[in-house]
C-alpha cells in the first residue's frame, strides 16, 4: 500500500528536512485530501505535538473526520489515543511513548493496546545513526530498530520505519534497512524517509512494505497517477 503523508505545522501543511528545517508549505489540508482522494488510507502527522510545542489539533479531527487517516505526533497517553479514534482515526501512530531509557515501556503499552485495540496501534521505530530517535526525532536512544520489533510485536499491528538519516532530502532511501525490518517482524510494515523513485516504490511493495511518501509527492518528483496505478 502506498500512503501519501500530511505534515502539519503551525496550522499549515509542510514538510521538513530530518524533522528539522522546513522546505515547503503545500496547499491546504482540504485541497490535500481532494488531491490523494484515490489512496484507502492517508498518514497524517502532527509535528508542532511531535516536538511537544504545541499542536493542530482542530485540522487533526477535520482530516480524521474525513479520509481514512493514520495518525501521529505526540500521541503520548492513552486518552489521546482514544480521542484521535473516536474522531476517525482508522489507526494511531505512537512513538516517543512506547519507549523508556531502559527499553519498551510495557505498562503503556499493554494499556494502550486494551484501550483501543492491538490492530489499531502502530509503533514508530524511526531511526537516525543506526539508533530509534524520539520526541521529533530530536533525542536518540540506545536501541536498533532491528532489536526493538519484535520485543514490540505483542503491542502493536505494525510499525512505521522512517530512516530519518535521508528524509525529505530526496537523495534516495535504504532498501537494505527496510529489508532486515522485513526479516524481523511478520506485522505490517510502512517505511517512509528519503523514498524518491517508482523504483524504489516498486521494491518495498516487492518487499511487502508500505510506503509513506511526503517530498517525493509534494515536490511532483513522483506523479500521483503513477502511484496510485500501482497502489491498484
Amino acid at each position: 500500500m502506498i500512503l501519501p503523508c500530511i505534515d502539519l505545522m503551525d496550522g499549515k501543511v509542510v514538510q521538513l528536512v530530518q524533522g528539522r528545517e522546513k522546505a515547503l508549505e503545500a496547499d491546504s489540508p482540504e485541497e490535500m485530501l481532494r488531491r490523494f482522494a484515490a489512496f484507502p488510507e492517508i498518514q497524517v502527522i502532527d509535528l508542532d505535538a511531535a516536538m511537544g510545542r504545541g499542536s493542530n489539533e482542530d485540522l487533526v479531527r477535520l482530516l480524521a473526520a474525513r479520509a481514512a487517516t493514520r495518525v501521529g505526533g505526540g500521541v503520548r497517553t492513552v486518552e489521546r489515543a482514544r480521542a484521535l479514534v473516536e474522531q476517525g482515526a482508522r489507526k494511531v501512530i505512537v512513538g516517543t511513548a512506547a519507549f523508556t531509557r531502559q527499553g519498551i515501556d510495557e505498562a503503556f503499552l499493554s494499556e494502550l493496546s486494551r484501550a483501543i485495540g492491538r490492530e489499531r496501534v502502530l509503533i514508530a521505530a524511526d531511526s537516525k545513526d543506526g539508533r530509534i530517535v524520539i520526541k521529533g526525532w530530536q533525542e536518540a536512544t540506545d536501541f536498533t530498530a532491528e532489536r526493538m520489533l519484535g520485543l514490540l510485536e505483542p503491542y502493536c499491528g505494525g510499525f512505521l520505519a522512517t530512516w530519518v538519516d535521508r528524509e525529505g532530502m530526496m537523495q534516495g532511501t535504504d532498501l537494505e534497512w527496510f529489508r532486515r525490518l522485513r526479516a524481523a517482524t511478520s506485522l505490517e510494515l510502512t517505511a517512509a524517509g528519503g523514498i524518491t523513485t517508482l523504483d524504489e516504490v516498486r521494491a518495498l511493495l516487492d518487499m511487502n512494505v508500505n510506503a509513506a511518501l511526503g517530498m517525493a509527492i509534494y515536490t511532483g518528483r513522483i506523479r500521483l497517477d503513477d502511484l496510485a496505478k500501482l497502489n491498484a
